[in-house]
């Protein structure tokens, strides 16, 4: 059991890892010994990132990319193929989060949202797919959200639940479809987390009365929580585990 969970020498790639989940994400993969690509546009905020993972001991390798350009993102998962030599685990946690009424939403936002949480998602997906199946071997892990499978009253979220809705039947077809070439296809489903996305909100009260009403734990996410979930489908204790949802959410869900 003590080496069920080891990332000892595994290769990893945080798509959105200069701040937020990612951020925690890289440093969780580093503690269970994987060596970290970081992925995101702030190239000075990834360099940040590098130095907490440096200090854990592990290998990190920082690359520039917009996940709304899929030659950049094919550029990105060749680099960090040439840097390291190969890829096992994908975790796609770059996303957009926004809040609107649906006849509000303008066609640019709706294909902003869809080029972040769907296209981009699925392009990394298709590039690190190509080199597991060559290893047969593979860890992809997609951070959907609890509206992947629930909208919620008093938040108008069309846009964004629509995105992660798609996140999770992509993640089923991938498992399906990859699952004979050892590659296991996972989604995790955050509640309300502290991130540089979700602080405005979660300091402003705005959601706060949702929270206390609607999710059992009567509270958002905290640092770390999401980390077990995390490392299960990033190592072997998941091998037998794919195309599943796995909501990290306080109980929200089971109401």
């Amino acid at each position: 059991m003590s080496t069920l969970f080891d990332l000892t020498g595994k290769v990893a790639i945080v798509t959105g890892a200069s701040s937020g989940l990612g951020r925690q994400f890289a440093l969780a993969l580093a503690k269970e010994g994987a060596k970290v690509a970081i992925v995101a546009r702030r190239v000075e905020k990834l360099e940040d990132v590098k130095k907490e993972v440096e200090a854990l001991g592990a290998e990190c390798y920082v690359h520039k990319c917009d996940v709304m350009k899929s030659e950049e993102i094919k550029k990105t998962v060749d680099d960090v193929k040439e840097h390291f030599g190969r890829i096992d685990i994908l975790v796609n946690n770059a996303g957009l989060g926004w809040a609107d009424a649906a006849e509000n939403t303008s066609d640019e936002l709706w294909t902003t949202m869809m080029d972040t949480n769907v296209n981009g998602v699925f392009y990394f997906a298709r590039e690190a797919g190509r080199i597991m199946k060559e290893q047969e071997y593979g860890k992809i892990i997609n951070i959907g959200s609890i509206h992947s499978t629930v909208a919620m009253p008093g938040l108008p979220l069309s846009a964004y639940a629509t995105t992660k809705g798609a996140l999770l039947m992509m993640t089923k077809a991938l498992a399906n479809e990859w699952a004979k070439y050892n590659i296991t296809v996972n989604a995790i489903g955050p509640a309300y987390f502290p991130s540089e996305m979700t602080d405005d909100l979660l300091e402003s009260g705005a959601i706060s009365h949702v929270i206390e009403n609607t999710c059992p734990m009567k509270r958002p996410g905290r640092d770390g929580e999401l980390d077990g979930a995390l490392i299960y489908f990033a190592s072997d204790a998941s091998s037998y585990t794919t195309g599943q949802l796995l909501q990290v959410d306080g109980g929200w869900t089971t109401v």
